[in-house]
């Protein structure tokens, strides 16, 4: 290779570097950037697609512009009643403004979760400390989520940076203080039940003894429609007895006499001592035609 080829490859290696070094393509899936011109930064808010710069006197840094995970440790929060919980949750946040992000954390993703951490840490401390172990551990999560990131919001866009939820994965008690709540919740729980029980109770009480008076006055309405249609009855059978009597009284008394046999001599098994010739068997003696 004669020196004139030498120079054409060395001229072909050196556009090849000018031409690499003076584009950038922004990824529109997951890439934000930053162009810096000897060191000092010069533009950030670029749309994907491809750019150029100058070559060797300009650069750029990539940053991810994705939905990313701060897994905080767990930390001891003290509730209105001065109780300790421990309290294990997670934050999603990503990069909103590219160069707030780079000025306020130099471009640092770790730099960038503490500053978060030292956000949300005094924010969840402030809203357990306003709330008692029961509000927090039975269902006032979604509450103390909303109002954190409400709260948080504004201070960490001041980061450059977007807070996307924060999410409790547990809250956790010391285990004297468990077994103070469960059992406070536990008897508070008994004693909701025995208030139930003793309503229910008193309610069916009442229901027992609605029915026995609507039994009692049932039976008493009865008794007096029977003794009412028996009264009538009896008269009713005086009165015909009465005419009949006046119509025939002998007949009458011989009807009688009748049933008195009857009634008398209904069980074999009955014996009676009486004289023959009481008027018991007057009806006995007399047995000539028209008498």
């Amino acid at each position: 290779m004669n020196n004139r080829q030498s120079f054409i490859a060395v001229g072909v290696v050196i556009a090849l570097l000018l031409v690499l070094n003076s584009v950038f393509i922004v990824d529109q899936r997951y890439s934000k950037v930053v162009l810096f011109e000897f060191g000092e930064l010069q533009g950030s808010d670029y749309k994907p697609g491809l750019h150029f710069k100058l070559p060797f006197v300009q650069t750029v840094k990539k940053f991810d512009s994705r939905i990313l995970t701060l897994d905080n440790q767990t930390e001891t929060f003290l509730t209105i009643e001065k109780k300790n919980v421990e309290v294990d949750f997670f934050v999603k946040w990503r990069i909103d403004d590219i160069a707030t992000y780079y000025r306020s954390t130099g471009g640092q993703d770790l730099v960038a979760e503490g500053r978060l951490a030292t956000i949300i840490n005094p924010g969840l401390r402030a809203e357990f400390g306003s709330r008692t172990i029961q509000q927090a551990v039975s269902g006032e999560r979604g509450e103390i989520m909303s109002a954190l990131v409400k709260t948080a919001a504004d201070k960490v866009k001041e980061l450059g940076i977007k807070l996307v939820d924060v999410r409790i994965k547990s809250i956790n008690l010391p285990k004297g203080v468990s077994d103070s709540v469960y059992e406070r919740m536990r008897a508070e729980r008994t004693r909701t039940a025995s208030d139930l029980r003793a309503r229910g109770f008193e309610e069916a009480e009442k229901i027992r003894a609605e029915a026995d008076r609507s039994a009692q006055i049932t039976l008493a309405d009865a008794y007096r429609d029977a003794e009412k249609l028996r009264g009538e009855g009896d008269a009713k059978t005086t009165e015909l007895s009465a005419k009949a009597y006046g119509t025939d009284p002998e007949f009458y008394a011989f009807y009688r006499s009748l049933n008195a046999y009857r009634d008398a001599f209904k069980d074999q098994k009955d014996v009676l001592v009486l004289e023959p010739k009481g008027e018991f068997f007057k009806y006995f003696k007399q047995s000539e035609p028209g008498k």
